[in-house]
């Protein structure tokens, strides 16, 4: 059943808006028309568009839950005059929201090993209002809708992200709908560049099956905040390219991955791990209102860079037609030199993304993450301070270790989904 509210109408008879369920066979066009009406990204001279591939679900269907509604215009006079206005996405997963000791040692090989606190975290994404029926309360009904479902399903809270300079949708959450400013982490982008990035000798990388990166995950990152609980399912997902792991070859000769268990069980001084995931074959980008002139100096460095590529220049990535990017993940490490290692972990990922064709390699991190220092990322393509914004919605969930996890201080680390990047 959808959602009723009252509208205006002119000469043509009173408008409801009736907010209903996503149906793919009668909306996927009318949606799009939607999408392209809104303006994705900063605006001024330059703005990015977002093509999801004919798949207005692809950025949350390979979440445990999920669900689209649409918000459609209707005449009371002539039920046939419907127009869509509106859409949102949501979806559902267990996260850690904290950890804790274990008191009787049964759940842990050593009782001195924190253990994860987790509840069901709900997040809000893909919010869109046609340009023409703004200031009409349509988006606080998807909203509202959307928690409703939340909550219906066991959600104990539910969170969003937008630009920190994107007020309309800042005041909407928080004034409006009752969120509060939670964390600010920072989109790290870096160019695809035409040559190929030369990686350090004396650094080894491995790639792990799914089975032993869950294990190494789980072993060392399941206290971070936003672990995933299904961690398993997203490194066995069709869009997972891979896990990596970085050492120095003098202090961990074998050339071959020895387990999860035996690796952990007798570590390298240093060590570092990330995770690619293929968003080229969910969305692609494209930046549109360059100018000739930028127009033709990006053209002119890629060409200089294929020309000479034993210089190892930067150049810029053809972002003015469609592009793909793949978003790297589960960044961590220990020791002393691990950022050395996450930048050779993004060194190869850049050229993984330049055999598959994408124009830049992004991530999301902390604003306090140590490792973020060697992620290499261009200041002009990326965002120093994404907003999160979070709202508790229940109470029946986690077992009550972390408290109300909206008042909860930030730590050094996030885990960033993939699945909704």
């Amino acid at each position: 059943m959808g959602e009723e509210g009252g509208g205006g109408g002119g000469g043509g008879g009173r408008v409801v808006v009736v907010v209903r369920e996503f149906h793919p066979e009668k909306d996927c066009r009318r949606v799009e028309e939607v999408e392209r009406r809104c303006e994705v990204g900063p605006s001024g001279e330059l703005s990015l568009f977002t093509d999801l591939l004919g798949d207005p679900i692809c950025r949350v269907r390979h979440s445990p839950a999920f669900r689209m509604l649409v918000a459609e215009m209707v005449g009371e006079e002539n039920e046939e005059a419907k127009e869509i206005v509106g859409m949102i996405r949501g979806c559902i997963k267990t996260v850690t929201c904290g950890k804790k000791l274990s008191r009787n040692g049964r759940t842990s090989n050593d009782p001195t090993k924190p253990l994860p606190v987790y509840t069901k975290l709900a997040y809000i994404l893909g919010l869109r209002v046609s340009p023409s029926h703004r200031r009409m309360g349509i988006g606080l009904k998807l909203v509202c809708r959307m928690e409703e479902w939340f909550r219906d399903n066991g959600a104990e809270y539910s969170y969003i992200a937008t630009e920190n300079d994107n007020q309309a949708s800042v005041k909407l959450f928080t004034d409006k709908c009752g969120y509060s400013k939670f964390r600010t982490p920072s989109i790290l982008v870096n160019p695809v560049f035409a040559h190929t990035v030369r990686l350090p000798k004396r650094v080894h990388i491995f790639k792990l099956s799914p089975s032993d990166a869950e294990a190494l995950y789980r072993r060392c990152f399941s206290t971070t905040e936003f672990f995933p609980r299904d961690i398993d399912s997203v490194l066995n997902n069709k869009l997972n390219l891979g896990t990596f792991v970085a050492v120095f070859s003098e202090s961990y000769p074998t050339q071959s991955w020895p387990g999860s268990d035996s690796f952990l069980a007798d570590q390298p001084e240093s060590w570092a791990v990330l995770s690619v995931w293929n968003c080229k074959d969910v969305f692609t980008l494209e930046v549109r209102g360059a100018s000739r002139v930028k127009r033709g100096f990006a053209k002119t460095t890629r060409l200089v860079d294929r020309a000479l590529p034993w210089l190892q220049l930067p150049s810029v990535p053809e972002v003015f037609r469609p592009f793909g990017l793949h978003f790297m993940y589960g960044l961590g490490g220990e020791g002393p030199r691990a950022v050395k290692l996450v930048k050779a972990l993004c060194g190869y990922a850049h050229n993984l993304a330049k055999e598959r064709g994408c124009g830049v390699v992004a991530t999301e991190v902390s604003s306090r993450e140590p490792l973020r220092l060697g992620i290499p990322h261009w200041k002009r393509l990326s965002c120093a301070e994404d907003l999160w914004c979070m709202k508790r919605l229940g109470e029946d969930y986690s077992d009550g270790s972390v408290g109300d996890w909206t008042k909860s201080p930030p730590g050094l680390s996030i885990f960033v989904d993939p699945r909704e990047f």
